[in-house]
């Protein structure tokens, strides 16, 4: 039986095709977590975390993806989570170490939370930031506050 198979018949996953032949499932928010630690033991390497936002178009709001590579299978797998604004998914920066910092990022563009993140504060925008800018909502010409210059401009 292979590893697809495997989660299909554990797990309620909804297979989606795309493009780049890539498997690809929908995973519901509360399997998400034993679905990672499952997989955590064939793949090794999670490449990135992100989301998109289908504001108005879609039931829930915002998807999670998860893309993951196996070494010793030569597989990618993506996995994906729709959450609702508001909504949160666990962390799984215990799992894959690099899961802090691409869950701060999603966190800083989108404002989605991972419950558990031992430090989820932004990290590529500064802290006054106001809101979050890969929002469909996000106007497009905000300004946001000045902040300190932590040393002077050339003179």
């Amino acid at each position: 039986m292979g590893l697809d198979q495997e989660i299909e018949k554990e797990f309620s996953l909804e297979r989606i095709e795309t493009a780049d032949d890539i498997p690809t499932y929908y995973c519901e928010k509360e399997e998400l977590l034993p679905l990672m630690e499952k997989l955590k033991k064939d793949f090794e390497i999670l490449l990135d975390i992100t989301a998109v936002d289908y504001l108005g178009k879609r039931e829930k709001r915002f998807e999670v993806v998860y893309l993951l590579l196996s070494l010793t299978k030569k597989l990618r797998l993506r996995i994906k989570v729709k959450l609702d604004q508001g909504e949160k998914v666990s962390t799984l920066s215990f799992l894959w170490k690099n899961a802090n910092w691409l869950e701060r990022e999603v966190y800083d563009m989108f404002g989605i939370e991972f419950e558990g993140h031992p430090d989820l504060r932004r990290i590529l925008l500064y802290p006054e930031f106001k809101g979050h800018p890969l929002r469909k909502d996000y106007p497009l010409k905000k300004s946001q506050p000045r902040i300190e210059l932590l040393r002077p401009e050339r003179e």
